[in-house]
């Protein structure tokens, strides 16, 4: 397959490291394609299998797409990318909406009602677009090494087809385990799960963690049987209000 990643920092060279080790031709977009530190990633593969470009080039390249920018950065990538670049593709989304603008540690600057997830699924409407990878520091997104076992990767997304692709194809070959969320308004939830690793980063100075979600052997009756009365009762309501229409 072929891979477009929108950003050349750490976590898009990480990722496109990953990407080729799996067999995939990956091609890095960024506002200076011949800048150092592509020319030397360039440098450590195959030159048929890694390729630096614009962000339009990338975009276009790309049977999927991943969005690997600074929050700030990622409307003026996606408009030099051009929209039409990314339709019909699947797009992951590794993006964080952070606001450093008052020192660190950064705080969210979305939350509550929206998310950057949601954001760019507008920007690109005609786009599939996946959040993943967000929740955990590059060093550990290829490949997670803990010894707890695999870390969870949480995931959303509208498409459930190109959830399936992002999970099979990519995350279990990355050595991940997958949970899906939901609507891309998931990623209201995912990202403050980003800025709680970020936060135990600056608290302890070592970015080695990820989550995992842990499942009990036995389920709680109680509790099982509440959660089954109140999806009853949300199902009741919502045909009394189709009933209203």
């Amino acid at each position: 397959m072929k891979i477009g990643i929108l950003g050349s920092g750490d976590v898009g060279r990480k990722l496109a490291d990953g990407f080729i080790e799996l067999g995939h031709q990956v091609k890095i977009g960024s506002r200076d394609p011949n800048q150092p530190k592509l020319t030397e990633w360039i440098g450590k593969h195959d030159k048929e299998k890694a390729s630096s470009g614009t962000f339009a080039d990338a975009a276009s390249f790309g049977e999927l797409v991943v969005l690997a920018t600074l929050w700030t950065g990622t409307a003026d990538a996606i408009q030099l990318a051009d929209s039409r670049n990314f339709a019909k593709k699947i797009v992951i989304d590794v993006t964080n909406p952070l606001d450093f603008s008052k020192g660190m540690p950064p705080r969210l600057a979305l939350g509550h009602t929206d998310s950057a997830g949601e954001t760019v699924q507008r920007m690109l409407p005609d786009s599939k677009v996946v959040k993943a990878f967000n929740i955990v520091g590059n060093p550990h997104m290829i490949h997670p090494d803990f010894p707890g076992g695999k870390p969870t990767m949480f995931i959303c997304g509208n498409d459930d087809g190109a959830k399936k692709i992002v999970t099979e194809d990519i995350l279990s070959k990355f050595g991940w385990e997958t949970i899906d969320t939901g609507g891309i308004e998931g990623s209201r939830l995912l990202e403050p799960l980003a800025l709680l690793w970020i936060l135990h980063y600056f608290r302890t100075g070592n970015g080695n963690h990820a989550f995992k979600l842990l499942q009990a052997r036995k389920q709680q009756g109680a509790f099982t049987e509440r959660m089954k009365d109140i999806t009853q009762e949300r199902s009741r309501q919502k045909e009394s209000e189709k009933g209203l229409e």
